[in-house]
C-alpha cells in the first residue's frame, strides 16, 4: 500500500469509492460518516472535488490517500475550519477520512491518518474531528494518535428515522521544528 497526497486522476476512484457507501446503507451496513439522503450527482461529485482539490493547492487543506494495485482504497483530509487559513480559525483543520469497505481493519486508516497529521504540521495547530458514537474502532484510532474527547453531540445525525451521536475529539499539534 501506497500512501501519499491526492492527485487530480483520483477522482474517479474516490468517487466510486464514496458512491460504494450509499450501497452500504441499502444493504443496512453501519456506515458511521454523514452521508446525503440522496446520492449526489456525478456533477456534484466534481464540483466537491474541484473545490478540495483547489484547498489544497491553495494551502487551505492536507488531502492523503492510500492506494493499492494501482486504485485508490482511502483517503483523509484535513481542511481548515474557515473557508480560509487567512481567518482566525485558520489554524484549526477538521479531520474527515473514509476507507474502501473491502480494506477496513487493514490498517490503511492508520496509514492515512498518519500520512495526513505529518503533513499538517506547520499548517495547523489543531485538530477536530466528529466520530460516531458506537464507532469504537475509528475512536479508538483517533485515541491512539493522540486525539481527546472534548464532547458529545446528542443526535447529531437522523438517518431514516434513527437518530445517532457523536462524539467530537480534537487533538493540539506541537508545534513545527523551526528550521536552523
Amino acid at each position: 500500500m501506497l500512501v501519499r497526497p491526492v492527485r487530480w486522476s483520483d477522482f474517479d476512484d474516490l468517487r466510486e469509492m464514496y458512491y460504494g457507501l450509499y450501497e452500504e446503507r441499502e444493504r443496512g451496513d453501519f456506515v458511521g460518516i454523514h452521508l446525503f439522503t440522496d446520492r449526489p450527482s456525478p456533477a456534484d461529485e466534481v464540483a466537491w472535488f474541484s473545490a478540495a482539490y483547489r484547498r489544497v493547492l491553495e494551502g487551505d487543506a492536507v488531502f492523503s490517500v492510500a492506494e493499492e494495485g494501482g486504485r485508490v482504497v482511502g483517503n483523509c483530509m484535513i481542511a481548515c475550519a474557515s473557508p480560509s487559513a487567512r481567518s482566525e480559525t485558520g489554524h484549526v483543520g477538521v479531520l474527515g477520512i473514509l476507507v474502501h469497505h473491502d480494506h477496513r481493519g487493514k490498517g490503511v486508516g492508520r496509514a492515512l491518518l498518519a500520512h495526513a497529521l505529518d503533513a499538517c504540521r506547520g499548517r495547523f495547530e489543531v485538530v477536530r474531528l466528529s466520530v460516531w458514537v458506537g464507532n469504537d474502532r475509528a475512536k479508538h484510532l483517533y485515541e491512539q494518535f493522540g486525539f481527546t474527547t472534548v464532547g458529545r453531540i446528542p443526535r447529531e445525525v437522523r438517518r431514516g428515522g434513527q437518530y445517532f451521536d457523536s462524539y467530537e475529539m480534537v487533538r493540539v499539534l506541537p508545534p513545527a521544528p523551526e528550521n536552523p
